[in-house]
């Protein structure tokens, strides 16, 4: 219950203490999630899921990144530092 606690307070972006008490003390849930991922039970949950799936033959390692939908800051394309921009309307 304390893992679910966990996905369902990070799927509906609610603050801990809004987590519904059918997980159980939002104080607890708080409490393992900072030991858990401190510690790097998150990451060895993950590479075991990663593995099962593997060797299942569910996961295609071949990904592919369009950087023409990436939009960069306007700092990174070159604007001067402290430059105001004018907006104006159409």
């Amino acid at each position: 219950m304390v893992l679910n606690g966990i996905v369902w307070k990070f799927r509906t972006g609610v603050a801990w203490r809004d987590v519904p008490e059918r997980y159980g003390s939002w104080a607890t849930l708080h409490t393992r999630f900072r030991r858990w991922a401190k510690d790097g039970t998150f990451e060895r949950m993950l590479q075991a899921a990663q593995a099962k799936a593997d060797t299942a033959g569910d996961i295609d390692w071949v990904a592919s990144v369009d950087p023409t939908i990436v939009r960069a800051h306007r700092h990174a394309a070159g604007a001067r530092k402290g430059a105001s921009i004018a907006f104006v309307k159409p």
